[in-house]
């Protein structure tokens, strides 16, 4: 029964996550890929809750999975963002 509702709540994260992404504007995606930073960060520290209540082999190495490209997922964020936001700032010489 814990499989079937792990798998069930997956597959509405994924139909949830993909409704909600793809109805989202282009203006609004410097926002909200800083607001998206910061779930990252929740999925991480999840996933280093799951990794620590593993049991089993295959749990170990699938929450070990889920914490790399957790890791990868929130820093690409970052990188990304830090880039948009470099974007917006004006050249240091022509404000003179």
């Amino acid at each position: 029964m814990d499989a079937i509702a792990i798998i069930s709540i997956f597959v509405l994260a994924v139909f949830v996550g993909f409704e909600v992404v793809s109805k989202v504007s282009s203006t609004l995606h410097t926002p909200l890929m800083s607001g998206a930073n910061a779930i990252h960060g929740v999925i991480l520290v999840g996933a280093i809750m799951v990794c620590s209540h593993s049991s089993t082999t295959l749990e170990l190495v699938l929450s070990v999975i889920a914490i790399v490209l957790a890791t990868i997922n929130m820093i690409g964020g970052f990188v990304v963002t830090d880039r948009m936001l470099e974007m917006f700032k004006g050249k240091k010489g022509a404000n003179k």
